[in-house]
């Protein structure tokens, strides 16, 4: 359903974050954080696993529909990407980052300096094929999506920078991080910038079955650590509104809309919430999700989440209907 503008208002969307979005950038990797096999990709066209981590289509492509752009946002690295593909936007998303350059590097995946260094290599192909001037236009007005800080916080926080900080000062640390990155797209053109908060940690399946106790109830540091972040981005990002009056960021909610989901499913005609279909659902993602493993569910369309990790696309397309709203009634 593409119920948004196809006048051009917005030419390409441009997406740069971890495994939420990435589109396939980490499958020629040496990482266990890529997923182009099966059952990851079951539900998208032609039952093909291209490296989204999900079933089907994850947030970038609906984003992308809904703004009536083209129904899939490739990698940036996708091997059979058109140049024509490039004026219309790509993901620079991969798998496993995070803000913190110490999270990227644990996996071996691309950190977030190394997409922005993809993406000024993209600026370059745009001004071959279009013109310095026509590419202003189009990074001027595309939108931008930021999706960064779950693997901060659940892995590099939780399991390695404990001991050094308390997580206030961690968030700082990753806010700061944030700015400056958001400043950097400003620099080099960007104008309509969306920054994605963290989702509700604590009730990831395998964040459950780690930290939820014996119940498996949502683990509450987790999710206190989330939302004490999301504050503080929140404000970074007013903050970043009144220096930058040329430009407009818009911070995203992920946390409460995919809570709400999470605590009343059925109200979206869904069922499972606290586990998965990958698997046995409590644990299993990337390569514990694979087509060997017998316990993977019949009926997706009842789950909240794809893997131990990762939402369904049915999840992904409510949450991005939401995402547009949000956006539109910020940029145009």
């Amino acid at each position: 359903m593409i119920y948004y503008f196809q006048n051009g208002t917005i030419p390409a969307v441009i997406v740069f974050g971890d495994s939420i979005v990435d589109a396939g950038n980490n499958n020629n990797l040496v990482t266990v954080a890529k997923s182009n096999y099966p059952p990851y990709g079951r539900d998208f066209s032609g039952g093909i696993p291209t490296g989204r981590f999900s079933n089907g289509k994850i947030p970038s492509d609906f984003v992308a529909e809904l703004l009536g752009i083209k129904k899939l946002l490739p990698a940036y690295l996708d091997p059979t990407l058109q140049p024509s593909d490039l004026l219309t936007g790509v993901s620079f998303a991969s798998g496993a980052s995070g803000y913190d350059p110490l999270t990227s590097k644990i996996p071996s995946v691309f950190s977030l300096s190394d997409q922005l260094e993809m993406f000024k290599e993209y600026i370059g192909k745009l001004k071959a094929m279009v013109g310095e001037e026509r590419t202003n236009t189009i990074l001027s007005k595309s939108l931008f999506l930021v999706v960064h800080c779950s693997n901060d916080i659940t892995s590099t926080y939780f399991t390695l920078r404990k001991e050094q900080y308390d997580f206030a000062s961690y968030a700082d640390i990753l806010v700061t991080l944030a700015s400056s990155f958001l400043k950097e797209l400003y620099g080099l053109g960007a104008r309509r910038i969306a920054v994605f908060g963290a989702p509700p940690l604590g009730c990831l399946p395998s964040q459950r079955s780690l930290a939820g106790g014996i119940q498996r109830e949502c683990a509450e540091k987790l999710n206190e650590a989330a939302k004490l972040f999301n504050t503080q981005l929140s404000s970074e990002v007013n903050s970043l509104n009144s220096n930058f009056p040329l430009a407009k960021f818009v911070y995203v909610d992920i946390y409460n809309p995919l809570l709400d989901i999470i605590q009343n499913p059925q109200k979206s005609g869904l069922e499972v919430a606290n586990k998965g279909c990958c698997g046995t659902g409590t644990i299993e993602s990337v390569v514990l999700c694979n087509r060997f493993n017998p316990f993977t569910c019949k009926d997706v369309t009842k789950y909240v989440f794809w893997d131990s990790y990762h939402p369904t696309e049915k999840v992904y397309k409510i949450l991005s209907s939401g995402v547009i709203q949000k956006c539109l009634g910020s940029f145009l």
